[in-house]
């Protein structure tokens, strides 16, 4: 899967340019260097903490407790952590309740609801007017596991209503295990299904119109040699009441499934086949398929047809998105019969010259089908837009805030909509769209919150890179804040699998950022999709520099422009965006004065050798292609670790249970940063024992997260932990 969504303040600034002094760090346990070379494409490529790769060596783990014990000593016993986390929870916790991931089934709508008091997510159940006040639960895992410890990696309600199949998973590690469930007596009703989810190739389910039976993932699991067991996803169908043991294959490899595919299924409209779109790794390359009780499985679309989503409408009509000789997508329509698939389709809508369609997969289809309406979601480098089209293909335009994310939009069975909208600086709310007159209102699932940023605004720049290309920039600051270079800044990125980064409420976190003096800025760099596949493709396989290029141009903009100073400039990433980070340390050290780096990949030359590394790919490229291993080799992080520089301070955060990315790329960076800098800035190496990727982790387990982010900042950069926590 896609790598996803992670202090004293004595010191006073006299100049712009000023260093900053900041809380003294023991040295750090050192590991002793190896003398491993591998030869890759005739290159001798040194790997001097390969030792660090192998988890259950106890002198690995004893290192890693060392780490672990510097890193607590340090941010544990900076004045004012008690306050900074004690703010954080309060205002995190005051949230009111909010809901996602919205579905209408039978009577009522079923969706996510979100107590910020409690560990994890439930599952809850409303009328058909989608009226808070109805709220019933009916799956808590908080009940199941006070600890917090077991989250919801997904749920599908069947189109009646009465049942619920969930995959629940622990620790972070998204191991999902299937359950299904009664609504009514709230008992589980069928034997439960291992091996549904994983990091690698994620998990999803469909219902059959009837309820009585379901198309689900799989993987081999248990069953199969250790290093195939997360791969090889296939698709099988259960009827209710029988083994799943004999549950038969509905799609496979047989039909053409490659080892790294990825299954997303789907049957919205209870139709009478199921929507199955299988991914190639992770790098925007999409088969699709229609799945039948009892038939083989038909493909409609090949990986060359470029159509990257796909829809049904309840007559059984597809509508896809198509990226052949179109980047920012165009809209096809096919009708049955279905011979010859979407070589054979019309032209539904033409592509948009000033916004893209975005992907499809592990963050929802980007279309919906509504009544006799399709709603097709767009982003125009960074907000949303939202086309919504009639059986001629007439178009319309979502009624939304400029600068705002739809990040989901879900169909009502009398044709109106529901759709979650989030800003920069108001919490979230669902809207509902009338199919009756096309306006939108705003409904009582508002997420209210004690965190106000009316002092504060948001600003969009671009900044130029080192080709020219202009990347935007949001800067969110107080009103009238003076660009005199003296202003603490956090500069956040991520840049890759076409993922976008949109606006969301900035929350908690970013309030006590701004209330210590910071400004915080998103930046909209390539590798993303906000601009459409090219923008994306200028960001992948032996183009992934520009990435960093744009990153770094975000960064000389906002010293340029006065916001800040290096002193007081912080960079931020996580997963893929911990990449970002490693290029960054290893190509600017002299950039930013601190750098927070979470769960990333560092090791670009042995990272396809975990299993999740196999799906990533089609996205970062293979050592095993000699122009592809010259770029991987050429930014790897790990690799570019050069004696005798002054990096910057650096706090890296990984989970032992991470089945995204290995632990071991945060341990190998650590140790070679820690062991070359000739900074007295800090490397420091957080390890969580019961988390992963972040996916799952518990309302405690974030807040500490969060603090320790803050604190190591306030620290590093001169800032005042006391006016945060005030």
């Amino acid at each position: 899967m896609r790598l996803t969504p992670f202090l004293p303040a004595f010191a006073t600034l006299l100049l712009a340019g000023t260093a900053l002094a900041a809380t003294p760090v023991p040295p750090a346990p050192a590991f002793p260097a190896g003398t491993t070379t591998d030869t890759i494409q005739g290159v001798k490529v040194a790997d001097p903490y390969r030792a660090l790769e192998d988890a259950a060596d106890l002198k690995v783990q004893a290192w890693s407790d060392a780490q672990n014990d510097r890193t607590r000593a340090y941010l544990d016993n900076l004045p004012g952590r008690a306050a900074v986390a004690e703010k954080l929870k309060r205002l995190t916790s005051a949230a009111s309740p909010s809901y996602a991931g919205l579905q209408a089934a039978g009577d009522a709508i079923f969706g996510y609801y979100a107590d910020p008091t409690r560990q994890q997510p439930s599952i809850v159940r409303l009328n058909a007017a989608a009226d808070p006040a109805s709220r019933v639960s009916v799956l808590d895992p908080n009940a199941i596991d006070p600890t917090g410890h077991t989250a919801i990696d997904w749920f599908v309600a069947s189109p009646d209503g009465t049942k619920i199949a969930v995959s629940l998973s622990k620790n972070g590690s998204e191991d999902g295990v299937l359950h299904v469930y009664d609504v009514a007596t709230g008992k589980e009703i069928e034997t439960a299904i291992p091996y549904v989810q994983y990091p690698t190739a994620g998990g999803s389910l469909a219902w059959t119109a009837d309820s009585k039976a379901f198309w689900y993932t799989r993987y081999p699991g248990a069953g199969a040699p250790e290093a195939e067991q997360h791969f090889n996803m296939q698709a099988y169908f259960h009827r209710l009441g029988s083994d799943p043991a004999k549950d038969p294959l509905a799609l496979s490899t047989a039909d053409g499934l490659p080892r790294t595919g990825e299954i997303f299924l789907s049957n919205d409209q209870a139709a009478a086949t199921a929507v199955a779109s299988v991914q190639l790794g992770d790098g925007g390359q999409w088969q699709q398929y229609l799945l039948k009780p009892g038939a083989k499985a038909l493909k409609v679309a090949a990986y060359e047809d470029r159509i990257i989503a796909m829809a049904q409408a309840g007559d059984g009509t597809l509508y896809g998105v198509s990226r052949r000789d179109a980047p920012k997508g165009k809209l096809l329509k096919l009708s049955a019969p279905f011979s010859g698939g979407f070589a054979k389709a019309t032209v539904f809508a033409p592509e948009a010259k000033d916004s893209a369609i975005i992907d499809g997969g592990e963050f929802g289809s980007p279309l919906s089908v509504v009544g006799d309406r399709l709603f097709a979601k767009r982003i125009a480098g960074g907000p949303s837009r939202v086309s919504v089209y009639d059986k001629t293909g007439h178009e319309t335009t979502l009624s939304i805030p400029e600068v705002s994310t739809i990040s989901e939009i879900d169909p009502l069975p009398n044709g109106d909509a529901l759709y979650r909208v989030a800003t920069f600086l108001e919490p979230s709310y669902f809207a509902r769209y009338s199919a009756k007159d096309g306006a939108s209102t705003r409904t009582a699932l508002a997420v209210t919150s004690p965190v106000s940023f009316a002092d504060a605004e948001v600003t969009r720049a671009f900044a130029t890179s080192k080709d020219g290309t202009q990347v935007p920039l949001n800067i969110i600051a107080r009103k009238g804040v003076k660009l005199d270079g003296s202003n603490p800044v956090l500069l956040y990125g991520y840049g890759g699998y076409g993922v976008n980064q949109t606006p969301a409420f900035a929350g908690p976190f970013r309030r006590l950022w701004l209330d210590a003096g910071g400004i915080w800025v998103l930046a909209n760099i390539r590798g993303g999709g906000e601009y459409g596949d090219e923008w994306h493709q200028q960001g992948m396989l032996t183009k992934k520099q520009n990435v960093f290029d744009d990153f770094a141009a975000a960064g000389e903009w906002l010293l340029k422009e006065g916001y800040t100073s290096k002193p007081r400039l912080s960079l931020m990433g996580g997963s893929n965006g911990g990449l970002l980070m490693g290029a960054e340390i290893t190509q600017h050290p002299d950039l930013a004065q601190a750098v927070i780096s979470a769960v990333g990949i560092y090791d670009m030359v042995r990272v396809e050798l975990d299993p999740n590394g196999a799906f990533n790919v089609t996205e970062f490229g293979t050592v095993k292609d000699p122009a592809q291993f010259k770029a991987l080799y050429g930014y790897s992080p790990y690799h570019n670790v050069r004696a005798g520089v002054a990096y910057p301070a650096v706090l890296m955060l990984t989970g032992a249970t991470d089945g995204r990315v290995n632990p071991m790329n945060s341990r190998k960076f650590a140790a070679a940063l820690q062991a070359a800098t000739s900074s007295p800035r800090p490397i420091l190496l957080r390890t969580s024992k019961d988390s992963g990727h972040g996916i799952g982790s518990s309302l405690d387990q974030r807040i500490a997260e969060q603090t320790d982010e803050l604190m190591f900042l306030y620290d590093q950069l001169g800032m005042s932990a006391a006016d945060a926590a005030k």
